[in-house]
């Protein structure tokens, strides 16, 4: 694997916003030449299969400004400073859809944008939930509801439902359950 490695032999930063954090680096590459790599920082995720009591799972629909339309999404949100990824994932939950989550079982890691961003994403399972109150930021605007496995798989089948992070907890616990 060291014949595929590149080094890195300068590294600037070209903007740092409140999310998203861009870096162009000049790397070497294994043949010796060297070449530039263009990529996005950004801190980190959590996405959750959060089971209702019913079997059912939850869903945001929410629109997403850089495609212009709205997608059908697990609950998800970046990790803060100083929190980890199940902190993050109760956190989240919560806010977004009302629910607290007393167990939390971790189901998979993506790295949903390989060829420019760093970014990764921990998904969970949420089990026994407990009704609270949405908080949703202030800049966020959602609508919350539940699907079965059967009909969120429906929806992925019918090109209704192609967010990846979402695709990628739906297809492991459809594939977990098959194993059941």
């Amino acid at each position: 694997m060291e014949n595929l490695k590149e080094t890195t032999i300068t590294s600037e930063k070209v903007y740092d916003g409140a999310l998203l954090r861009v870096r162009k680096d000049t790397v070497a590459l294994p043949d010796g030449k060297s070449s530039v790599r263009e990529y996005i920082r950004h801190p980190g995720a959590v996405a959750l299969i959060a089971w209702l009591p019913d079997g059912k799972l939850l869903f945001i629909r929410q629109f997403r400004y850089p495609l212009k339309r709205v997608f059908i999404e697990l609950p998800a949100g970046k990790i803060d400073p100083g929190e980890n990824p199940e902190q993050t994932g109760l956190r989240e939950l919560e806010e977004e859809t009302g629910y607290r989550a007393e167990k939390l079982r971790f189901l998979m890691r993506i790295h949903p944008c390989i060829g420019y961003s760093d970014e990764v994403i921990d998904i969970y399972e949420a089990f026994d939930l407990q009704k609270t109150e949405c908080r949703p930021d202030e800049h966020e605007f959602m609508e919350i509801f539940s699907l079965s496995l059967t009909e969120a798989l429906s929806m992925i089948d019918k090109g209704e439902i192609t967010d990846v992070k979402t695709l990628a907890g739906i297809f492991a616990v459809n594939h977990r359950k098959g194993r059941s």
